[in-house]
């Protein structure tokens, strides 16, 4: 499968050359991050009231010096989605004086124990993620 050439497209192939299906669905998480936790807060309350799809979660990112709101929601990785969504939570982001940092997902590894600490996961990101 080709994918266009940018950073999208190269996580998409990154993730495609370590065996990851694209063709099914994945929990995607996309970072959304803001200097100042009060806008934060209410993104999280106005995303959380909404009928967005997905979970949330919402912290405090010590690398950053920023707080990131975590949206995860299950789709296909297939790159207009994921750019669609992407733009779609950089707008919604915009109105809380905040912006999309990127997207990842979760990579369960064969052999890894389910009931491991998130820390010992694989996670695939996108150059701007800091995860």
């Amino acid at each position: 499968m080709q994918f266009p050439d940018d950073d999208n497209g190269q996580m998409l192939a990154a993730m495609q050359e370590a065996g990851i299906d694209l063709s099914q669905p994945l929990d995607v998480d996309f970072f959304l991050v803001f200097d100042d936790q009060r806008d934060a807060e209410s993104a999280l309350e106005d995303l959380s009231q909404s009928e967005a799809q997905g979970e949330l979660e919402l912290n405090f990112s010590d690398e950053l010096e920023k707080w990131e709101l975590i949206v995860t929601i299950n789709m296909v990785p297939e790159y207009d989605a994921l750019v669609a969504k992407e733009t779609e939570l950089n707008t919604f982001a915009a109105e809380y004086d905040g912006m999309t940092d990127g997207w990842g997902v979760m990579q369960h590894q064969e052999g890894d124990d389910e009931f491991m600490d998130d820390e010992d996961d694989d996670h695939e990101c996108g150059d701007h993620c800091h995860h």
